[in-house]
C-alpha cells in the first residue's frame, strides 16, 4: 500500500441492507407477510413454553429441552424480523456498524444452542429408548441443565469467535449488504482486508457446530432404531418412534437449511438465493416448530389445549 493511502480510506460506520426486495410496491405485501409470520411464530412457541412449564403432565426432560426451544426460536426471530419489518416500512435500511456486529453475534449465539440442544433432544431420546431403566438416573435435573449450560457455553464461544474476527476487518466501501439482516458471507464480501482467517474460522466453527451434533444425532438414533426394531408389539414400535419423529423433522429442516448457508466454503459471495435461505432459517423453522411438535404429540396437543381453555389437569 502506498503511504498515505491508509488515510484515504473511509471507513464504514453504517451498513445499507437491500432488504428482500427494492420493489417499493411488494414492501406493504412482505411487510403483513412477515408481521403475520412473527406473531404466528411467537405466539405458538410462547403457548408451547407455557405449556411445557406450566403442565405438570409434561415435566419432563424431552419437554424441558421442548420449552428451552422454543425460547430460541422466539429469540432467532426476533433478531432479525422485527428490525426488517421497521425498513419495510421506512423503504430504507441503514443500520450502523455496531448494531450490525452485535445483530451478527446475537443470531449465531441463539442459532447455535439451538444447534447443539438439538443434540442433547436425540441424546434424550437415546437414553428413554435404549437405556429405560437408568433414563431417570442419567437424566435427571441437573444432567439437563448441565447440557443447556454446555449448548450455551459452546455457542458463546463460537459466536464470540466469529464476532471478534469480522470485528477487525477492514470495512472501507461499499457498505451494501445484499441481505435483509447482518450475517457472515454478507459481510464477507464487503471486506476491504483478508478474510481468509475468517473461512479457516466458518469451517471450523461448521465442523463443531454442524458436523459433530449431526454424527452424534444420527449416532443417537442408529441406536434408538436397532432398539425399537426389537419391540415385538407393532403398537410398541409406533409410539417410541413417534416420541422421535418430531425431532427428527425438525433436525433435517435446521441442518438442512444451515448447511446450505455456511457449508459453501467455495464462496461467499451473498446472493438472492441466500436471502431464500435465510427465511427458511430465521423464519419458517422457527415458525414450524411449534406446529411440527403439536400436531405430532398428543401430550403436547392436551397441554396446549387445558392451558388454552384454562383447565388444569385432573389429580
Amino acid at each position: 500500500m502506498e503511504p498515505g493511502a491508509w488515510e484515504n480510506r473511509t471507513a464504514v460506520t453504517e451498513f445499507i441492507l437491500l432488504g428482500l426486495t427494492g420493489n417499493i410496491g411488494l414492501q406493504p405485501i412482505l411487510f403483513a407477510i412477515f408481521l403475520f409470520a412473527y406473531i404466528v411464530t411467537v405466539g405458538g412457541n410462547f403457548s408451547i413454553l407455557v405449556a411445557v412449564f406450566v403442565e405438570p403432565k409434561v415435566h419432563t426432560p424431552m419437554y424441558y429441552f421442548l420449552g428451552n426451544l422454543s425460547l430460541l426460536d422466539i429469540g432467532c426471530i426476533s433478531v432479525t424480523v422485527p428490525p426488517m419489518l421497521v425498513c419495510l416500512l421506512a423503504h430504507q435500511c441503514r443500520i450502523p456498524y455496531a448494531a450490525c456486529i452485535s445483530q451478527l453475534f446475537v443470531f449465531h449465539l441463539l442459532a447455535g444452542v439451538d444447534c447443539h440442544l438439538l443434540t442433547a433432544m436425540a441424546y434424550d431420546r437415546y437414553l428413554a429408548i435404549c437405556q429405560p431403566l437408568t433414563y431417570s438416573t442419567h437424566m435427571n435435573r441437573e444432567v439437563q441443565g448441565g447440557l443447556v449450560g454446555i449448548c450455551c457455553t459452546i455457542s458463546f464461544i463460537n459466536a464470540l469467535t466469529h464476532t471478534v474476527a469480522v470485528s477487525v476487518l477492514d470495512f472501507c466501501g461499499p457498505n451494501v449488504v445484499n441481505h435483509f439482516y447482518c450475517d457472515l458471507p454478507a459481510l464477507f464480501q464487503l471486506s476491504c482486508s483478508s478474510i481468509h482467517l475468517n473461512g479457516q474460522l466458518l469451517f471450523v466453527g461448521a465442523t463443531f457446530m454442524g458436523v459433530i451434533p449431526m454424527i452424534l444425532i444420527s449416532v443417537s438414533y442408529a441406536h434408538v432404531a436397532a432398539a425399537v426394531l426389537q419391540i415385538c408389539s407393532a403398537e410398541g414400535r409406533k409410539k417410541a418412534f413417534s416420541t422421535c419423529g418430531s425431532h427428527l423433522t425438525v433436525v433435517c429442516i435446521f441442518y438442512g437449511t444451515a448447511f446450505f448457508s455456511y457449508m459453501r466454503l467455495g464462496s461467499v459471495s451473498a446472493s438472492d438465493k441466500d436471502k431464500g435461505i435465510g427465511i427458511l432459517n430465521t423464519v419458517l423453522t422457527p415458525m414450524l416448530n411449534p406446529v411440527i411438535y403439536s400436531l405430532r404429540n398428543p401430550d403436547v396437543q392436551g397441554a396446549l389445549k387445558r392451558v388454552l381453555t384454562g383447565k388444569r389437569t385432573p389429580a
